[in-house]
């Protein structure tokens, strides 16, 4: 069959396309990257009626969030970072001044900022007492690669993956995680390429499923 997808939120920035069907009120859905942009982490939860989780260590998320959020009870906040295990991690200052997002992996050669732990999806969901996780959502500034890795290692099967691959960036870990991604069942069901960013989403289909890919 093919999937109907939906668009929520500014494809440029925050948004992504998603199936526009299988997920409801009893949705789990992991939200790592909150920036100063939850319009789509609300926009979710406002569609689909789900418990929304979201992820950032940046200490002016934090603040943005607890503000932005207020009045949506089934959104979460978490001042941690998705990480493909649990260790403390050192975050680095982005690249222009001004910008929130900063980057685990030192995506863009800068200062050391602050330190915050990270966080394995499974160990977070042990604590948090989900036996499932329907949707992963990962904008990580360069973290991405990393967090699906520890995903997929640790047998999580999310049923919908909503990933930000940050550029420019180097190719090759692009083409790994999708290789990685693929291997384990995932198909491509949409995508918004921008020279900033590529956000990709791909769904862990039924044995007949037949995607058709929504490009932006």
């Amino acid at each position: 069959m093919n999937v109907e997808t939906i668009r929520l939120g500014d494809l440029r920035y925050g948004g992504y396309v998603l199936p526009a069907h299988g997920l409801g009120p009893d949705s789990v859905c992991y939200l790592a990257g909150v920036g100063t942009d939850i319009t789509f982490d609300l926009l979710l939860i406002a569609r689909f009626g789900c418990q929304g989780h979201a992820f950032d260590p940046v200490p002016a998320a934090a603040q943005y969030a607890r503000t932005a959020a207020a009045y949506e009870p089934r959104l979460s906040f978490h001042p941690l970072a998705l990480w493909k295990c649990d260790e403390q991690l050192t975050f680095h200052a982005p690249r222009e001044k001004g910008f929130v997002s900063h980057s685990a992996v030192n995506l863009h050669e800068t200062a050391p900022a602050f330190h915050a732990p990270g966080r394995s999806v499974s160990s977070l969901m042990r604590e948090l007492g989900h036996d499932r996780l329907d949707l992963l959502k990962v904008s990580a500034e360069g973290s991405e690669h990393a967090i699906i890795e520890g995903a997929l290692r640790d047998g999580l099967r999310p049923g919908i993956m909503c990933v930000e691959f940050a550029q420019p960036g180097p190719l090759a870990p692009v083409r790994e995680t999708m290789r990685r991604l693929e291997a384990s069942g995932y198909v491509l069901v949409g995508a918004s390429v921008q020279p900033w960013n590529w956000k990709l989403t791909w769904a862990a289909p039924a044995p007949d499923f037949e995607a058709v890919a929504a490009v932006a």
